[in-house]
């Protein structure tokens, strides 16, 4: 009998044969019956891209819930590259955005004009003053052109570019205009481009009803920037604008569009992250046929709520009152600031420059703000050094009375004006106050005495203590500031300069080369008050996040801790007391309900060849168990004790209006 035998081969061959039929035969059911509608459409499918949605910003409030930025919806026009003519009919453009300027121009409507060209009054074409912007026209990017193409180049180059032949050379310039608007902000399917903001409802409906004469414009509903009254803290909360292209390159890869907005300055600026939002995304899908569909596939998220540590009542009142005494001390020069800070917290409630601004006329009116000699768009709390005058004597007294040198009895007698090394120094106003000791000193602001603490105890003490109270140095505030200067050896030769002894006597008085912000000697005089804890200083109170609500509360920060003694403490204090009660001030400070501590300034400038002072006053209150600390600062106001009209209106505000019992208002129950 013949036994046949199958080979293992032949039996793993038929079941490969098999399992494969049975795949191809679930792909086909899957392919023709279960996905058959998928496979369909992506068949049929051209192309899809994928359009960002932008997002409204977040609010910022401050610290009672009022309202101080927020958004309103308005309408943009954007040309849509979807229906826009391709970029090789350049005819057709040009007549489509014609007809747009048209529109633009009868209805009043602004729109973008950023070629940096412009035609003078005889007709010839200029540039316009924004060196940046001409730089960017001639780049590689845009016309190509070299570093010395004059106007006439550029302008030729554009019309060139764009073929806007057969138009007159005005018309040609303002369709260049948007042409290279287009170029600028990379125009493309993913990428619409704004050509006009916050147009009317007219002006809408015209476009909407006339597809054929504006193809390829659209209306897009945007927020915008709104603030409830314009004209408060404008130099804390900021500018909003378009993103430039230095920095769309660098945040690109965080999801920035070339056209989006962004923090100029501020806490608009600092809080960017926080008041972004996260950005949508619309999916356009183009069929073989040439139709469009969109579909919003992802919805925009609003960006958080920012709450500040402002007092809303109390920055109004000190802006009002700021302008008011500096007019009053010359209304054509004069300028100031006004701090008040938390002395437990280091939370700013209110920060006040003068003069200022309308944040609404910040970009209508940039030129001439940016050009005004009195620098209105400078921040003179935060920015502004000055040198401090007699508001740095207790520093002076701290380092004297916590290294020894002076006690509690210690005096010095004061002639008004004496002979140190052969140099001739004197009091203030050449008053002799005769014996004098810490405390009396203080109330007195007699030179002499703090002229006698600086040389027995060195200016490395004294920097010691200016160090630790946080002077010459930034206070950690979320905005722009400046870390002004502290006189010293070192940084006297730093800059190329000769140390002498009387630098050192100086430096005691708060003069030399000392320049402190009114935000560093507002923190100075919390941490004098509340016995040496100093905090840093902080605008931002919490952020309530959009998507869940959840508040997220700053913690408070200590920079710096000084052991300073309860004599210490107790002499310092009891001088500064002395300043309200008996002091220059004290014919106003005794009119108020709160007791409070203070030290008054001035500090000698030349203006137009003439001397003048700047007056200062530091104050903290209530004196005996201190809780807000103030700093005013008045450009020639001639004393500290002219500044005290601010600080008392303050106090009086802080005191009868800021109670538990005083209700929120708006969103206030969300902090």
């Amino acid at each position: 009998m013949k036994i046949r035998y199958k080979s293992s081969r032949s039996i793993i061959a038929l079941a490969l044969i098999i399992v494969s039929i049975l795949g191809f035969a679930v792909n086909l059911y899957n392919i023709q019956i279960r996905d058959n509608e998928y496979y369909l459409k992506q068949n049929n499918t051209v192309d899809t891209y994928i359009v960002p949605i932008e997002a409204a910003r977040g609010e910022i409030v401050d610290r009672n819930g009022n309202s101080l930025v927020t958004n309103r919806q308005g309408n943009s026009i954007i040309l849509n590259a979807v229906y826009f003519p391709s970029s090789e009919d350049n005819e057709k453009r040009n007549r489509i955005i014609y007809n747009l300027i048209k529109l633009f121009e009868a209805s009043k409507e602004e729109y973008a004009q950023n070629l940096p060209l412009k035609f003078d009054k005889s007709g010839k074409i200029q540039f316009t003053d924004d060196e940046q912007a001409i730089s960017t026209m001639k780049s590689a990017d845009m016309l190509n052109l070299q570093p010395y193409a004059t106007a006439q180049n550029c302008y030729d180059a554009v019309i060139e570019k764009y073929e806007i032949e057969g138009y007159d050379k005005e018309t040609a310039l303002k369709i260049g205009n948007i042409r290279y608007e287009l170029t600028r902000l990379l125009f493309s399917y993913e990428n619409p481009v704004t050509i006009a903001d916050d147009v009317s409802d007219e002006t809408v409906a015209k476009i909407k009803e006339d597809k054929t004469t504006y193809l390829g414009a659209d209306v897009q509903v945007v927020a915008y920037r709104e603030y409830v009254d314009s004209t408060i803290a404008p130099h804390i909360l900021g500018t909003v604008r378009k993103i430039n292209a230095e920095e769309y390159e660098e945040k690109k890869q965080d999801g920035y569009n070339i056209t989006d907005q962004i923090g100029e300055s501020g806490i608009e600026q600092a809080m960017e992250t926080e008041l972004r939002g996260v950005p949508g995304e619309l999916t356009v899908t183009v069929d073989k046929d040439g139709n469009i569909t969109e579909e919003v596939t992802k919805k925009p998220v609003q960006g958080n709520t920012v709450v500040l540590t402002i007092d809303r009542d109390l920055q109004v009142l000190a802006q009002k009152k700021l302008k008011e005494i500096c007019d009053k001390v010359d209304i054509s020069s004069s300028a100031g600031a006004v701090v008040v800070e938390d002395c437990n917290s280091g939370e700013i409630l209110t920060a006040a420059s003068y003069p200022t601004y309308d944040l609404n006329d910040y970009y209508k009116k940039y030129k001439q703000l940016s050009s005004n000699p009195r620098n209105p768009l400078w921040s003179r709390f935060a920015l502004g050094t000055y040198a401090p005058g007699s508001t740095f004597k207790p520093v002076t007294a701290c380092a004297a009375l916590e290294s020894g040198i002076i006690n509690n009895q210690t005096t010095y007698v004061c002639e008004g004006k004496k002979d140190f090394f052969g140099q001739p120094f004197q009091c203030l106003n050449k008053i002799a106050h005769g014996s004098e000791n810490v405390r009396t000193a203080l109330r007195d602001s007699c030179n002499m005495f703090f002229y006698n603490c600086a040389l027995d105890v060195g200016i490395d003490k004294v920097d010691e203590y200016a160090t630790a109270f946080g002077l010459g140095q930034k206070t950690g505030i979320e905005i722009s500031e400046s870390a002004g200067n502290l006189s010293s050896p070192e940084n006297r030769e730093n800059a190329g300069g000769i140390w002498h002894i009387g630098d050192t006597m100086l430096t005691a008085i708060g003069m030399s080369d000392n320049l402190f912000t009114p935000l560093q000697l507002t923190n100075y005089c919390s941490t004098v008050a509340n016995g040496g804890t100093r905090y840093e200083v902080h605008l931002v109170k919490s952020i309530i996040r959009a998507s869940s609500g959840i508040v997220n509360e700053k913690s408070k920060v200590v920079a710096d801790t000084l052991e300073l003694s309860k004599n210490t403490l107790d002499n310092v204090h009891q001088g500064m007391r002395m300043v309200a009660t008996s002091g220059g001030p004290s014919l106003i400070f005794n009119q108020l309900d709160t007791n409070v501590g203070c030290k008054t300034g001035t500090s000698e400038i030349i203006v137009n060849g003439i001397k003048r002072n700047n007056g200062f006053l530091i104050t903290y209150a209530p004196y005996e168990n201190p809780e807000i600390a103030v700093c005013s600062v008045v450009e020639l106001a001639g004393s500290g004790s002219e500044t005290a009209e601010i600080t008392s209106e303050i106090v009086k505000y802080w005191y009868q209006n800021n109670t538990d019992a005083k209700a929120n208002q708006k969103t206030g129950t969300l902090l």
